[in-house]
């Protein structure tokens, strides 16, 4: 007489199956997205294999000769490593934290305005230069900063003062980076606290306004804490491409190829685009892609961790 299976395994089975079936919705909704992350984030990882091989066309992928941590070696010789690493973390931070902050203080501001006219009218105006492309900010970029034609230089040269050559000048470009950054990204980032910011229970702050605080008062003890959670989870999301720079940005301020300014403005992707168009390096920029994939894995794992451990309840994991 055959035996029949085990209740307590059958049972997990069932259970699994029903869910299933109750969040099937749910799980179609989200096919499309496994979809996007297995044909372009899982499918394409053999070519990490890219990264520890000398590649030329002629012997292909699997006959080119393995060179085990060459390419990582040379990155580390030249120093190139080092500069790539400091310009993309430090331009990142910059832009994740003063862009967090300016983020909030903006929402707050729009949550405090009364008059909705006013309210909507600034939102339109703060959110338009999310929507500019990056090519033409840096064609607005260069009309204003071109020695020759620029609108500065002329202003200068109008007054008798001495133009600037703000092309071959390193120093200037991290602020102007920084700046054209969080000017075309701060009032569309706004949007994530402000939809916060609305989830807040008006009673709490209709009763702070009672027992007399003033709105200095309730944006510290009750919106502020309100956004904790928010600026954590963004900031954990964020870290997670803190090795990964604004290539669009960079590149059409001031271009892959200006010599004169890659000591602060040369990032990782500048760097792999170089070595895909102008040196045809597969191999290096695949082990440059690499080094920057697993950098920022350790970062969020890291940070996770101390989020954990200061404020459990805001940890992603």
């Amino acid at each position: 007489m055959p035996q029949s299976a085990d209740p307590t395994l059958r049972t997990p089975v069932r259970s699994r199956f029903r869910q299933l079936r109750t969040n099937r919705t749910l799980l179609i909704m989200c096919l499309p997205a496994i979809a996007f992350f297995l044909i372009f984030a899982y499918l394409p990882m053999p070519g990490l294999y890219l990264a520890f091989i000398k590649y030329n066309y002629t012997d292909g992928i699997f006959r080119s000769p393995f060179v085990h941590w060459d390419n990582f070696r040379f990155l580390v010789i030249t120093g190139d490593l080092w500069r790539l690493t400091a310009n993309t973390v430090l331009y990142n931070l910059a832009f994740i934290l003063l862009g967090n902050v300016l983020q909030i203080f903006v929402a707050i501001l729009l949550n405090e305005v009364r008059k909705k006219w006013f309210k909507k009218l600034t939102q339109t105006l703060m959110f338009l230069p999310y929507f500019i492309s990056f090519v033409l900010i840096g064609l607005i970029a260069y009309n204003i900063l071109s020695y020759d034609y620029g609108l500065l230089n002329v202003i200068l040269k109008s007054v008798g003062a001495d133009p600037v050559k703000t092309y071959s000048n390193p120093h200037i470009w991290p602020f102007i980076i920084v700046l054209t950054y969080l000017w075309q990204s701060t009032g569309y980032g706004s949007i994530v606290y402000f939809a916060a910011i609305m989830g807040l229970d008006s009673e709490i702050v209709e009763a702070a306004e009672i027992d007399g605080a003033n709105a200095f008062q309730r944006i510290r003890y009750i919106v502020l804490p309100w956004l904790k959670p928010t600026f954590i989870i963004l900031l954990l999301f964020s870290l997670g491409g803190v090795l990964r720079g604004n290539f669009g940005l960079i590149y059409n301020l001031v271009g892959a190829n200006n010599t004169a300014l890659y000591a602060t403005t040369d990032i990782i992707e500048t760097y792999v685009f170089r070595s895909l168009m102008n040196n045809f390096n597969f191999s290096l920029g695949s082990a440059v892609s690499l080094y920057q994939s697993v950098f920022g894995f350790l970062v969020v794992i890291t940070a996770n961790w101390l989020v954990k451990k200061f404020s459990p309840d805001n940890s992603l994991f």
